[in-house]
């Protein structure tokens, strides 16, 4: 579930690092440069960029701005070719006893069954048609936090990449204890920093 949805999982992040002064036009700058490619009719395995999040198809962001006063509001768009590795090993293993009836051998060389191999992932690619994924984020400029609505790891750590490619910032996922100091008082923070842990036994 995302950003927009009744209800929605999400993880916290802390944002580290200094904005520009023109903060922005550097954001048009980098959204533009880094927003999504589509690879529907080319044979590329993967893409990743931004999109709106009322429309996975809007790249340009000529439909709805991801500015919403102090907050930025993105989705991350990941499209992947996927090949079974079980598809994979048959279409080789035919190829192979193609290859060696028609020589006439008994066995092939690796490199030949690398190449084939090779050779096949690369027909498979052709044909698989891109899986697209999309994971919505709401970055609140004013405190610095970037909340992320996806609990899977995988596309965390596609997010963390991707987020610091584009703008020079590093994300520090936030836990219960990095939270509660993102959000107490100087007092509050005094008491958690002295709190210990303790033995339920």
């Amino acid at each position: 579930m995302g950003l927009l949805s009744t209800s929605a999982s999400f993880v916290r992040y802390a944002v580290e690092g200094e904005l520009p002064a023109n903060f922005w036009d550097f954001a048009a700058e980098r959204i533009a440069a880094f927003s999504f490619r589509d690879i529907d009719d080319s044979f590329e395995e993967r893409s990743v960029g931004w999109v709106s999040v009322l429309n996975m198809f809007d790249s340009s962001f000529e439909y709805a701005s991801y500015a919403a006063a102090d907050y930025i509001v993105l989705t991350l768009r990941v499209d992947e070719r996927k090949i079974s590795t079980a598809a994979l090993k048959k279409f080789a293993a035919k190829e192979e006893e193609r290859v060696k009836k028609e020589r006439q051998v008994p066995k092939l060389s690796r490199n030949h069954r690398l190449e084939i191999k090779e050779q096949m992932k690369l027909m498979l690619t052709k044909r698989a048609v891109p899986i697209p994924a999309v994971y919505d984020l709401c970055w609140n400029l004013s405190e610095g936090t970037v909340l992320f609505f996806s609990t899977n790891q995988k596309a965390q750590e596609v997010l963390e990449e991707f987020f610091k490619e584009t703008f020079s910032l590093q994300l520090v996922l936030q836990i219960p204890y990095l939270t509660a100091g993102h959000l107490l008082d100087a007092p509050g923070q005094d008491r958690l920093a002295n709190l210990t842990p303790a033995i339920f036994v």
